[in-house]
């Protein structure tokens, strides 16, 4: 972890490495942070361990806020439709210019 309640996830959110970072989404005292800018990809399993982490902070009355998202984590979150269940502001996929309509 880079600061306290924040985890910085590096390199690949996949199945390979969903059991070695569940015990550390999980962990006392929680995650408030994932940032995951330095996701290089993304699989199912990794969203299952996002939403994971996102219905256990609910269930303890808390939150945990997913930031600065990839563009691995971005084409996932698109072709998934879940970013509206993260609830969280996603940044301007850096393909598309700024104001530009997206298709």
């Amino acid at each position: 972890m880079s600061a306290p309640n924040v985890l910085k996830i590096d390199g690949e959110l996949t199945i390979f490495r969903a059991m070695e970072l569940k015990p550390v989404l999980l962990a006392v005292p929680p995650v408030t942070e994932i940032d995951l800018s330095g996701v290089t990809d993304l699989d199912t399993a990794g969203v299952q361990l996002l939403m994971l982490a996102k219905n256990t902070a609910l269930a303890q009355g808390r939150d945990v806020q997913l930031t600065g998202h990839s563009p691995a984590v971005i084409d996932v979150f698109e072709l998934l439709n879940v970013a509206a269940y993260f609830g969280d502001h996603l940044v301007m996929d850096s393909r598309t210019p700024a104001g530009a309509a997206r298709s």
